[in-house]
């Protein structure tokens, strides 16, 4: 599947959020991948998530959740939490009026407080998205009322021994609806765990699509 990338500008309430598009007529879905630290420079070359999800199908769509200038002077625009919310539902609402993607099915991988947004953001707009994959992140940060009434599938990647993996630890027995949680194999190699990670979040995305007749299950 070849793709074409597409450098976008996505409004939201009087700002430009930075993303790139890779997308193919042939595509099964979109995966809208969010980064809610710094402020990469998305021409670059696509991460693993990236990659494994467009090997699985999926038409992608990397949106940094901060501007330039907040990822340089506020350090706490990363913990603004409601506002990253609306910026994904921004992108969401932007992604629903474009006709080559109007019709995909939608669904997140996030990771940083974007997971906490990313499951508010389900909350809000339930029909949204098929599913959530975050990979380690804060989805503490989302609150108690929220991880509770989210019912969009999530499943939890976790890297063994970090910090955030006893912070999710506690938080994850509040969620209610379908929920998954995926411990990476302990390994000193970095690259080999982002890439399992990557994996498994497209596997996870992978399996909520919804069903075309007469194809397998993922």
């Amino acid at each position: 599947m070849k793709l074409r990338h597409t450098a976008l500008s996505i409004p939201s309430n009087g700002v430009w959020l930075d993303g790139m598009l890779a997308h193919a007529p042939d595509v099964r879905a979109l995966a809208l991948c969010l980064r809610s630290h710094g402020h990469p420079a998305l021409e670059q070359a696509a991460r693993p998530v990236e990659l494994a999800l467009q090997a699985a199908g999926f038409a992608t769509m990397a949106v940094n959740l901060l501007t330039r200038q907040e990822a340089q002077r506020d350090p706490d625009a990363p913990y603004n939490i409601p506002r990253l919310t609306e910026r994904i539902l921004a992108a969401t609402e932007w992604a629903a009026h474009q006709p080559p993607l109007a019709a995909l099915t939608l669904a997140v991988v996030a990771s940083d407080t974007g997971c906490a947004a990313a499951i508010r953001a389900a909350v809000k707009a339930p029909e949204t998205f098929t599913a959530i994959a975050c990979l380690g992140g804060r989805a503490d940060l989302a609150g108690a009322e929220p991880l509770r009434a989210v019912r969009t599938p999530v499943r939890m990647i976790i890297t063994p021994g970090t910090t955030e993996a006893g912070i999710l630890e506690r938080a994850y027995p509040l969620m209610k609806g379908k929920h998954h949680w995926l411990v990476l194999p302990a390994t000193d190699d970095a690259r080999e765990l982002e890439q399992l990670a990557a994996r498994a979040a497209a596997t996870w995305l992978r399996q909520h699509l919804p069903q075309v007749e007469g194809s397998p299950q993922a």
